[in-house]
């Protein structure tokens, strides 16, 4: 396996414990960056730790696989994907504590006729 595709399907994992350790009613969907890495290695027939195996509710000595395909199946009923500040729980209400962005007037003075 490739160490970039490991590298990702690791940062997964670590997210995918972050937000399976979330109540089930207060966890966000799924998040849409786990697609890519779980890609990457879906045809990967390593075995996976056993720390990741458990984690994903699978045999120990499971493949990377199998692996993805477990972490793609969450995708498969869902309607909607978080957005950042909504993982891995979902927030309360609609405020958040991320900055808006207005349009800002452009500085046409660059450009003189």
């Amino acid at each position: 396996m490739h160490q970039a595709a490991r590298l990702e399907f690791e940062r997964v994992m670590d997210e995918f414990a972050r937000w399976h350790a979330v109540p089930a009613d207060q966890r966000s969907p799924a998040p849409a960056w786990w697609w890519g890495p779980a890609m990457a290695v879906f045809d990967d027939h390593e075995p996976m730790c056993r720390a990741w195996c458990c984690e994903l509710g699978l045999g120990e000595g499971t493949s990377f696989a199998d692996g993805a395909r477990q972490l793609l199946a969450l995708f498969a009923e869902q309607t909607s994907l978080p957005l950042a500040h909504d993982f891995p729980s979902m927030a309360e209400g609609g405020d958040h504590d991320v900055r808006d962005l207005h349009p800002q007037p452009s500085d046409d003075s660059a450009f003189q006729p």
